[in-house]
C-alpha cells in the first residue's frame, strides 16, 4: 500500500488490489481493442473501439490514478476528479471511518483510495468517531493497514509542524499543482489531466456514435 522511502523523499499510499485489478482490465482492454480493429469492421466495430476506450479511461481516473502523497510541505489528496493539497499547518487530525480522513480548520477531506474494507471495523470505527484515539492496547501489529497509513500521517505532520519548512513549493510533481497557492490553507482544484482524460473520451463517444 505504500511506496517510498526516507523521511525527506515523497511516501505514496494507495490500494494495492485496486491498482492490480486496474492494470488487468486495461491490459484486457488493450487487447480486445487491437482485436477489433484488426478483426472489426462496421458500426458496431467503432462502437466497442469506443466503449473500450472509455472503459480505459473510467478505470484509470476511478481505480488507477487516486492515491495519497505525504510530501515535505503536505498531504497531497488525489481522488478521481478532484485533487487536493493539504499543508501539515493545516492537518488537525487523520483517521479512518469508511475512508481515510484529513480533518482540517475548515472540513473534514476524504481520501478515495484508502478504504476499510472489512465492515465490522466500519462500524466499530463509526461507534468511536467521536473520540480521537489512537492506538489501542494490541499494538500496531493488530491495527487494519489504512489505520497504519492515518498513524503514520498524523505522526509526520506533528514532525514538520515541530519543524515547519519555509520557502514556495520547488517541486510540483511531487506534491502537486493545487499545493501552488496554498499557503497555509487547503486548496482543491480538477487537475487538467482530468479535462484532457474526460473531454478526449466525450468528444471520441460523441464522434464515433454520431458517425456510426
Amino acid at each position: 500500500m505504500t511506496e517510498g522511502e526516507g523521511a525527506q523523499r515523497p511516501v505514496t499510499h494507495y490500494s494495492t488490489p485496486t491498482r492490480v485489478l486496474a492494470c488487468v482490465w486495461i491490459a484486457v482492454a488493450v487487447l480486445l481493442l487491437l482485436d477489433v480493429l484488426w478483426r472489426g469492421e462496421g458500426r458496431s466495430a467503432w462502437i466497442a473501439g469506443a466503449v473500450l476506450v472509455a472503459s480505459i479511461s473510467l478505470v484509470y481516473l476511478v481505480w488507477l490514478r487516486p492515491r495519497v502523497v505525504s510530501t515535505e510541505r503536505g498531504i497531497r489528496m488525489v481522488n478521481p476528479l478532484r485533487e487536493t493539497f493539504v499543508p501539515w499547518s493545516a492537518v488537525l487530525w487523520v483517521d479512518v471511518v469508511d475512508v481515510l480522513r484529513v480533518h482540517t480548520a475548515e472540513k473534514v477531506l476524504r481520501s478515495w483510495p484508502l478504504r476499510e474494507t472489512k465492515r465490522a471495523k466500519v462500524r466499530e470505527n463509526l461507534r468511536r468517531e467521536a473520540g480521537h484515539s489512537d492506538l489501542g492496547d494490541e499494538g500496531e501489529a493488530a491495527v487494519r493497514p489504512v489505520e497504519l497509513v492515518a498513524i503514520d500521517l498524523r505522526r509526520t505532520a506533528e514532525r514538520y509542524k515541530a519543524r515547519p519548512l519555509s520557502g514556495p513549493v520547488k517541486e510540483v510533481d511531487e506534491s502537486g499543482p493545487a499545493a501552488i497557492g496554498a499557503d497555509d490553507q487547503p486548496q482543491s482544484m480538477v487537475p487538467v489531466e482530468v479535462l484532457v482524460v474526460l473531454g478526449a473520451t466525450c468528444a471520441l463517444l460523441v464522434a464515433v456514435f454520431l458517425q456510426a
